[in-house]
């Protein structure tokens, strides 16, 4: 098999890992992407009625700190959507550093894939990796950051909880939460609670915290807190209430993700296999796969088992993925 086989080999090889990470080894639970346009679509009707702007005071005061340039870059298009990835992921900094360090690993794995194969599907795959590799990972981080947002929000329930039943009034059992608890669930919670305290609404605030932490069981807690202060009641009792349902809702989240696990190995092993067979075929009797890899028929035929491939996958993450 000559070099330039190997690395298209290679190159399919990248492709298909990463599909299968991105598609089935995502985690069960979490923040789903019909939850997050569902909130997307309640945070619009809400700044349609006037009185939500996205910017939070934690945000402006963090844009006055941008020099005159930095803040023209962080206007661009995209860096909005860009900026909030960000904010969620738990990190702080301007958009614009990331489309540099993403286009600084793009031409760089360019330039070296070209140096040593002067091919061009593998320098155009590289390439392409390297201008996502900053993107996935912060998209990573905010993945994992939401799921422990989701495992520790029922013992925060549970402090606010204990605090409200020993009579300190709201905002300030809010402010036990940012200081006893830890990152993102007392970070978020803190910078909330100086959001109320520097003269915005609670439900303002609120606001703000979801579109930082798009987690529908923060909605639903939040909704709960609206209702109470219109209506009235026992606070700590709701409170209570929705603490057990959010500890029942991730146990069940934890089975699922369990039991489904079966489905997920099989399709690793289902996608793999064909690579794993055709590099053993290819180790043991180089001559028995050229009538595959050196003809244009054969290289047709591997495309089509590739496509094909992908079609499976797609249609196994399917299956495997249950909403709850």
């Amino acid at each position: 098999m000559d070099q330039q086989t190997l690395i298209s080999f290679v190159a399919l090889v990248f492709g298909t890992v990463f599909l299968l990470s991105q598609l089935i080894i995502v985690p069960t639970f979490g923040t789903e992407r019909q939850e997050r346009k569902r909130l997307a679509r309640r945070l619009t009707q809400i700044a349609a009625e006037g009185t939500y702007k996205p910017v939070s005071l934690v945000r402006e005061q963090y844009l006055k700190q941008l020099s005159p340039l930095e803040r023209w870059l962080d206007s661009l298009p995209g860096a909005e959507s860009l900026n909030r990835l960000i904010e969620q992921s738990g990190q702080m900094y301007p958009a614009y550093r990331l489309l540099v360090a993403s286009l600084a690993l793009g031409v760089a794995a360019g330039l070296v894939t070209w140096n040593f194969s002067h091919h061009l599907v593998a320098t155009a795959v590289l390439v392409a990796v390297g201008l996502w590799l900053p993107y996935g990972r912060l998209t990573g981080r905010r993945r994992k950051r939401l799921d422990l947002f989701e495992q520790q929000l029922p013992e925060a329930l549970d402090l606010m909880v204990r605090a409200l039943r020993a009579g300190h009034p709201f905002d300030v059992a809010m402010s036990f939460i940012g200081k006893e608890m830890d990152d993102p669930v007392g970070h978020e919670f803190g910078l909330t609670f100086d959001e109320i305290r520097y003269g915005r609404e609670i439900d303002r605030a609120f606001l703000y915290l979801i579109d930082r932490v798009p987690s529908m069981s923060l909605m639903g807690m939040a909704t709960a807190i609206f209702i109470q202060r219109e209506t009235g009641g026992n606070l700590s009792e709701v409170l209570q209430k929705i603490s057990s349902v959010l500890r029942s809702r991730f146990r069940f989240r934890r089975r699922v993700k369990t039991l489904s696990a079966e489905g997920r190995i099989s399709a690793w092993v289902l996608a793999l296999i064909p690579f794993l067979l055709f590099g053993a075929l290819t180790l043991m009797n180089p001559d028995y796969m050229d009538s595959l890899t050196g003809s244009e028929q054969g290289r047709s035929l591997l495309t089509v088992g590739v496509v094909l491939l992908t079609i499976g996958i797609l249609w196994i993450n399917q299956l495997i993925k249950i909403r709850i």
